[in-house]
């Protein structure tokens, strides 16, 4: 099975000091998708530089011409699906269809009450996104959507001419519990998680694959209870939050260590994080650059 790598670039750099640079740089290692969050601000990156996702990626789009970029990932916390959707194919003909939504419940982090809201409970998180991604889905894919839900109404939105790519640009959808998954079986493309967050702190290696081998089995499930082959959906790991996170980009031949235990559950595409200096993605540099161009070759050698 052939395994993608792609990176996560933190948009924590003005594009004249630095971020233009990265996003460049990503492209010339051969990352096959570079994504950034899309916060408000982030945790411990709170009270320094945080730039907006879509200015970011169209800004990217603009100086790259062959590597994937995307959110990893977009939330309900402060999107609205009208204009979350003219943003997209937007970026989508910038880009000249290379973008890749990722979208996710989102947490209780900032995003949660930056508008003035109260944070909503995990039910009402799973909730929001159920209603948000079908409408979504039809604002990228038909010419005027009306809709009248719980938490998203829509009168006539209108994205002519739609999307680049056909019928609509890529969703990766991030979930683990059997909403989410059930969700990323209908209308997903390609599944993200970052394994079980409840092993991070103390877990075990041999725990968190075995964790996310159930989440992969349980994808499977969804799939099939709706007649769909989740074959070519691709399966994508975040890394960075599974307990050996700390030590997985110290070198080559451990990433590929860990690339090709993650490869035998299934997963076909890992994303790793641009380094960071002082924080916690605080990565070597050259490590992380022979890491973006010799480790598929030597798993696969």
């Amino acid at each position: 099975m052939s395994l993608r790598l792609s990176t996560v670039i933190l948009p924590v750099r003005r594009w004249s000091g630095g971020g233009r640079d990265q996003w460049l740089r990503a492209e010339g290692l051969g990352f096959h998708t570079a994504y950034t969050y899309d916060h408000l601000s982030w945790r411990t990156f709170r009270d320094g530089p945080w730039f907006g996702a879509v200015p970011t990626l169209t800004a990217a789009a603009a100086v790259t011409e062959r590597m994937r970029l995307g959110t990893l990932v977009t939330s309900p916390n402060f999107r609205h699906p009208v204009t979350l959707a003219k943003d997209l194919i937007t970026l989508d003909d910038v880009s000249d269809g290379r973008i890749t939504l990722g979208i996710g419940a989102g947490g209780n982090g900032f995003d949660a009450t930056a508008l003035g809201q109260d944070p909503w409970s995990p039910r009402e998180r799973a909730d929001r996104l159920a209603e948000f991604v079908p409408l979504l889905d039809r604002l990228l894919t038909e010419d005027a959507v009306t809709h009248e839900g719980t938490f998203y109404s829509a009168d006539e939105a209108r994205n002519i001419p739609g999307c680049v790519q056909g019928p609509r640009l890529p969703f990766a959808i991030a979930a683990t519990g059997p909403r989410g998954l059930r969700l990323a079986a209908r209308h997903g493309q390609a599944w993200v998680t970052t394994g079980d967050p409840k092993l991070f702190e103390e877990g075990t290696p041999e725990q968190s694959l075995a964790a996310l081998g159930g989440q992969i089995e349980r994808l499977g499930k969804a799939f099939a209870e709706i007649g769909r082959d989740p074959e070519p959906v691709e399966k994508i790991l975040l890394t960075g939050f599974t307990p050996e996170a700390h030590t997985v980009l110290e070198s080559v031949d451990r990433f590929v260590d860990f690339a090709g235990r993650h490869r035998e559950l299934g997963f076909t595409e890992l994303v790793i994080h641009a380094p960071v200096p002082d924080s916690v993605f605080a990565t070597d540099e050259a490590v992380f650059e022979r890491i973006a161009t010799e480790a598929l070759a030597q798993l696969d050698g």
